[in-house]
């Protein structure tokens, strides 16, 4: 049974509440065209999980700029001023996450652990409320492992049975995250045939695929 499916298609499988993760950085590695058939769907009410929020007009920002996240957990904004504007008025709940920690925390919910001690925020605001465990007479916090309904992916070359490999930096947080979620659906730059990815390239195997959406040129 093939697994690749339309943008129109992909987009159906998400409702309003749902929490989505979606990869990348900066934009870059953002499955774009999923996200702009979201925006064109109207699905709404979403908690995003993702290093960023991108910059205005690029990639994920336009769920922010549109309107359609309830909460968003990343490690910076900087770059997206809408972020501050819907921070400061009550439009967005955000969690900020130093990057290391977002990163771990997102693979301990992939790998089924009950999170991730670590050092980073001690003595900080990222503390409050959190446990602190004590290990060896050196303290860490207990940060939660974070899943998603749905993990939205890119990848420069997917084959039709959902093997993935990513090209230079666009593979940031991509892996992780397909391995994070009830759902994976992965867009991919270019289709290619299946033996076209050699074995020892596939960083993201095709049994966390759900479904291949063609992407191709922005």
């Amino acid at each position: 049974m093939t697994k690749q499916i339309s943008r129109e298609g992909a987009v159906a499988l998400l409702h309003d509440g749902m929490t989505v993760m979606i990869g990348g950085f900066m934009g870059c590695g953002n499955a774009h065209h999923l996200v702009q058939a979201m925006v064109d769907s109207g699905v709404g009410d979403l908690t995003l999980i993702a290093n960023d929020a991108s910059m205005p007009g690029y990639g994920l920002a336009k769920l922010v700029e549109h309107g359609r996240l309830r909460k968003l957990i990343a490690s910076h904004v900087g770059l997206n001023p809408q972020v501050a504007l819907l921070m400061n008025s009550g439009g967005l709940e955000v969690e900020l996450v130093p990057q290391g920690t977002l990163a771990e925390r997102i693979r301990s919910g992939g790998a089924g652990l009950g999170g991730v001690l670590t050092p980073t925020g001690l003595g900080t605001p990222v503390a409050e409320g959190k446990p602190v465990v004590e290990v060896d007479g050196r303290q860490y916090l207990l940060e939660a492992p974070l899943r998603a309904d749905v993990a939205l992916i890119n990848g420069y070359r997917v084959d039709p049975v959902g093997n993935v490999w990513y090209r230079g930096d666009a593979r940031n947080f991509n892996p992780v995250m397909a391995t994070a979620a009830d759902l994976v659906i992965v867009e991919a730059d270019h289709l290619v045939g299946l033996g076209d990815i050699p074995p020892e390239d596939v960083v993201t195997p095709g049994v966390l695929v759900d479904h291949i959406v063609e992407g191709g040129a922005l």
